[in-house]
């Protein structure tokens, strides 16, 4: 028989008014309409404890069964950033010139990416994002994982939210297949790479493709059913 489920009282919610409720709503929508995806990066050294700070952030994300799938390897490591750019620009190259379909090409072509990726060793940080098939509610736990996409999707999205909050530029890089991440960051076989997140400061002549700033409107994005 299943032991009774412990409950613990809501602590830390802050009741607020409903005008104080959409002023701090204002206030989110206004800064993460500033987000941008950059690819000029300074080289400008990024502080490991506020790399630390925005990962504890993302592990606060909610997960299937609170099992927490996730691993997040912050790289700052010179060699091993050109190890990585050496190994994506391979896959990229594939990609560009067998892998990816004319219609993909197609859609990529206004944000003017090619196979370069020089700034997976310019900027200071990359953050490996890794998804758990396998772990559980405390760590060394080795129990199925449930619902690990859309758990380390909420983690990698809560992530660029707390590094965009800081101050630092992101650039969401998924080369595939990753498998090589794997290996370079010395992860076991049961985990899969799922995003590799390129942080740090804009450079000064940082510049971001005009068709990226085309964003839907609410009308085009929700419906409400009231």
């Amino acid at each position: 028989m299943n032991e009774p489920v412990e409950y613990l009282p809501l602590e830390n919610y802050e009741k607020l008014s409903e005008d104080e409720m959409q002023q701090r709503a204002d206030k989110v929508l206004a800064s993460l309409k500033t987000r941008r995806t950059i690819r000029d990066f300074s080289d400008k050294p990024v502080p490991r404890e506020l790399i630390e700070t925005c990962i504890k952030a993302a592990g606060t994300a909610p997960s299937g069964a609170n099992h927490q799938p996730w691993h997040f390897v912050a790289i700052s490591n010179p060699d091993i950033k050109k190890r990585i750019r050496d190994a994506a620009e391979q896959e990229e190259h594939e990609f560009y010139t067998r892998r990816a379909s004319e219609e993909w090409l197609e859609a990529l072509e206004p944000l003017g990416t090619d196979t370069n990726k020089p700034f997976l060793e310019t900027a200071p940080w990359l953050i490996a994002v890794f998804a758990q098939k396998r772990g559980g509610v405390e760590a060394g736990m080795d129990k199925k994982n449930y619902y690990v996409t859309e758990s380390v999707g909420l983690a990698a999205g809560m992530l660029i939210t707390a590094l965009h909050s800081a101050g630092l530029g992101t650039l969401t890089h998924t080369p595939a297949p990753m498998g090589f991440l794997t290996e370079i960051c010395g992860r076991p076989k049961g985990e899969k790479p799922f995003v590799l997140l390129v942080t740090g400061y804009p450079a000064k002549d940082a510049r971001v493709p005009k068709h990226a700033l085309i964003k839907k409107s609410l009308d085009d994005i929700s419906t409400f059913l009231d």
